[in-house]
């Protein structure tokens, strides 16, 4: 049988506990960012392009009929290049390896810069075949950002490649 006086005790003990995690779920108040800051979100993750060649006659008669096919493609992907540029200014710049055992892989990258709400101009490039020079995605604009506002930069190939939203 449970004693009046260890009941209270739990009761007190219970109920400071409870005290200090609501205190603590509600307080001090925490902001991710400061009140006149807007963040842009660079996430993207894609496939390399192939660097295919072209087979020559002569090749497609040395093999066998049932693997004849035109072109001859590795298993391995391109390494991606990226650059950011923020207000005229370089903001980031890499180059994104192939994943996997055999870099078949997607290559991602993320990164976040906080800037200042207002207007700014952004540039992005992207080259997903190395073979090729320049860049074969670029997207270019001016965009309005309102203090904590989130701006996304993504590829999506079947929206015809780098977007903002």
């Amino acid at each position: 049988m449970l004693k009046p006086a260890a009941i209270a005790g739990q009761v007190i003990l219970y109920g400071a506990f409870a005290a200090f995690i609501g205190y603590f779920a509600t307080s001090p108040k925490y902001r991710q960012i400061p009140p006149d800051v807007a963040l842009i979100k660079l996430s993207i993750s894609h496939l390399g392009d192939r660097e295919c060649r072209k087979r020559t006659p002569e090749e497609l008669a040395k093999l066998p009929p049932n693997m004849r096919a035109p072109l001859d493609c590795p298993r391995e992907r391109s390494d991606i290049r990226l650059e950011v540029d923020l207000d005229g200014q370089p903001a980031f710049q890499t180059v994104m390896h192939p994943t996997g055992l055999y870099k078949d892989g997607v290559s991602t990258v993320y990164k976040r810069f906080e800037v200042k709400a207002g207007v700014h101009r952004v540039a992005v490039r992207m080259n997903d075949n190395r073979s090729k020079p320049g860049f074969n995605f670029v997207k270019e604009g001016e965009i309005r950002l309102a203090p904590a506002q989130v701006m996304v930069i993504d590829f999506n190939p079947d929206k015809g490649g780098l977007f903002f939203k």
